[in-house]
Formats: structure tokens, sequence, C-alpha cells
């Protein structure tokens, strides 16, 4: 497939008023996750999910994110002051097919899990991620531990970086969170890497993967 600016393209459609408008979701039932959430090779699977902090001012941040279920990366992730929406989604997708595969597509689909939000289940949501060549997953209803990777992630990253990271306002907060997502990539040991973090593993074992 020859090599496209998925960004570029994403732009344009929204421009222009070519993304789909919403539809009723899709049923979570007829596209369910089930089994074990880990894999063995990076970009197989990736999963998404939000949790949402306050800021010391009373300022509330919500947080969508993307990470490899293999090798843990948080490949992209966006702060708003809004709810989780579609086009959020969209823009974390967006930002974690280039992170990877910089302006080329997967070459073979990339499962995207996540549960049964309806910014995930939004039938553009769906229809854009075909579009950047990522297969749309849920969890089961109800089950959230489906979506392990991504549950164990958010308590991670509330307990070692937003608990302790100042956090005066909303603009504070969100330049020490990014600067809590590349320590969290480059230094955070885990456990099913062999105590490496993501981007140590993806460097001895992974050369051929972008990081």
């Amino acid at each position: 497939m020859p090599a496209i600016n998925a960004k570029r393209v994403y732009r344009i459609m929204r421009q222009n008023a070519l993304l789909l408008e919403r539809k009723p979701a899709v049923p979570p039932s007829k596209r369910a996750h089930t089994g074990k959430v880990a894999v063995k090779e990076s970009n197989q699977r990736w999963c998404s999910d939000g949790f949402e902090f306050r800021c010391d001012n009373g300022e509330k941040r919500r947080v969508t994110f993307a990470l490899d279920c293999c090798d843990r990366e948080a490949l992209h992730w966006a702060v708003t002051t809004g709810g989780f929406d579609s086009e959020t989604v969209q823009d974390v997708m967006l930002g974690a097919v280039e992170r990877r595969f910089g302006n080329e597509l997967p070459a073979s689909p990339v499962e995207w899990l996540t549960d049964n939000g309806s910014c995930y289940r939004a039938n553009e949501t769906r229809q854009f991620a075909r579009m950047l060549g990522l297969e749309p997953k849920n969890t089961a209803v109800r089950s959230p531990e489906s979506n392990g990777i991504a549950e164990s992630f958010v308590k991670t990253i509330k307990r070692d970086y937003i608990s302790i990271m100042p956090k005066p306002d909303g603009l504070t907060a969100a330049k020490n969170l990014a600067e809590a997502f590349e320590h969290y990539n480059e230094w955070h040991p885990h456990s099913a890497l062999g105590y490496r973090s993501p981007r140590e593993y993806l460097r001895q074992l992974l050369p051929t993967v972008q990081n």
C-alpha cells in the first residue's frame, strides 16, 4: 500500500464535513474481546482507555490514551477539559499510528481494544479506526478486567505520577503530565518486560519498531 499522510487526510475530511455523522453505537456483544489481553509481539494489539483528575484550583482534566499490549509503551494521549468524546479518541488513534508507522499504515490490522464507552462504540470512531488500519474490539460488558493492561496503567500513572506532580492549574498539569508519560515510557520498569521500561524493551529486543 502506498504511503499516505493519515493526519492530512483526516484534517481534509473534517474540514470538508466528510466524516460520518453520529449514528447509533454498535452493540458491544457483536465485537466482544475475550481471552488474554497481552500479546507476544508489538503492534498486534493496542488498548485505550481514559481517566480524570482534579487540579489544586478545582479544574478537572480528562485524559485519553493508547498503549501497546506487548511492550506497554504509551503511544499517544490527549488531555481535555470536556468529556470523553469520539473526536478525542480519533486524535489518539491517529497519533498512535503516526508514532509507530509514521505516514504509513499498518501492513496488517492492529486490534484496538477498549471498553464499551460511547466514544469508542460510536460509528464514526469505528469507521476512522478502520481507515487507519485498526480493528476495533470491545471488552465484555461490565468486565473492566478484560482491559487489564489499560486499567493497570491508570493505577500506575495516578499513583506514581499524578499524585505527586505539581498541578496548581490545568495548564501546568497538562505540561507535567506530558513529562510523566515520557518518564513512564523511558524509565518505568515492568515485570512483564523483565523489569525494563517500554522503550528499553523496544531498544533491546525490537530494533525494527520505531522508538
